[in-house]
């Protein structure tokens, strides 16, 4: 088990996918390098792979330079750092590299979509795991033999998996903590002004329908209520009577499973839907607002601000200039 006390240094093999976020590949590098830094000793050490050993290029665009996978991971562990395009980076050859390296490897583990590249490997079956929450509803539906949770990270035997860059860096906080103590731990977490490092039970920012229709019915239906009415906003009693439950009930009910009450969830769905389309289409702001349940301007923009710490009109003046400095 990776996630005991130690003095014994960790190696981990780092496989990133092309496509991956560089943040999420960061969260995973820097946090093993702060704990070798504020402990000066050597806690850690990584190699970073690729399927070849050819360069990955990330989201970002930057490139990164990569070993091959080695033939071997005794006394290592695999961490898989994947994002989008799956269908083209986790190939069948890929997949059958890892399965053959998972049997020497002292844990397995997925930070953003690298959850869902094990569950491709079959390696996760009865276990639980997560991944990034807009791979829960694929990951749950395409595989009923792993306990698929909406959770920030998940520890099951030498599995590990997280969903994205935040989720990572409380997974490798947890890991430094188990391994070398909790105060390597805080010190690392200091170093990167992380004022408040989450548990792994906490949910991601937003949940898996599928997943709560086997457990809560009515809050799944209750979600995609709120859902299905962005614009013409409802109250929340209106809900609670839709599907059939008190409105303390239904407040109950989220703020134990989602861990916020349900008009604040509901005006979180309301602008986020309000920040996609500020950044991709060209909609006038005001427009949005209506379309996003805002009755007036002003509202919308003190909590659009509130949410994302600048005004709509901002965000869109400088993804204009970032578009039109990728075009010229």
């Amino acid at each position: 088990m990776i996630f005991t006390p130690t003095t014994q240094p960790l190696h981990l093999a780092i496989l990133v996918l092309s496509d991956s976020n560089m943040l999420a590949f960061a969260a995973a590098i820097d946090s093993l390098r702060a704990a070798n830094r504020v402990s000066r000793k050597k806690l850690f050490t990584w190699s970073i792979h690729s399927s070849q050993g050819q360069s990955v290029e990330l989201t970002s665009g930057l490139s990164i330079a990569a070993e091959p996978l080695p033939g071997s991971l005794a006394n290592q562990a695999l961490l898989i750092v994947a994002g989008f395009n799956l269908k083209k980076h986790a190939t069948r050859q890929l997949l059958r590299q890892i399965n053959k390296l998972a049997p020497s490897a002292i844990g397995l583990g997925g930070v953003d979509a690298g959850g869902l590249v094990l569950a491709r490997t079959g390696l996760l079956k009865g276990h639980r795991a997560t991944t990034q929450w807009e791979d829960l509803e694929e990951m749950l539906s395409n595989y009923p033999d792993i306990d698929v949770v909406p959770d920030r990270f998940v520890i099951s035997g030498r599995i590990f998996t997280c969903g994205g860059a935040s989720a990572c860096i409380d997974m490798m906080l947890h890991l430094i903590a188990s391994r070398c103590g909790q105060d390597i731990s805080e010190r690392v977490a200091a170093a990167f002004t992380y004022d408040t490092a989450r548990p792994g039970g906490d949910p991601q920012s937003l949940v898996s329908i599928a997943r709560l229709q086997k457990y809560a019915p009515k809050l799944a239906r209750a979600i995609s209520e709120m859902e299905s009415h962005l614009e013409e906003s409802l109250t929340i009693s209106d809900i609670a009577a839709t599907v059939g439950l008190s409105t303390r009930r239904l407040e109950m009910l989220f703020q134990s499973v989602i861990g916020r009450p349900p008009a604040s969830y509901y005006r979180q769905l309301r602008l986020a839907e309000a920040h996609r389309m500020a950044l991709d289409t060209a909609l006038p702001l005001q427009d949005i607002a209506v379309r996003c349940g805002f009755n007036s301007q002003s509202a919308f923009s003190r909590a659009f601000t509130a949410q994302y710490g600048s005004p709509p009109s901002a965000l869109r003046n400088a993804n204009t200039g970032l578009r039109v400095g990728l075009t010229s």
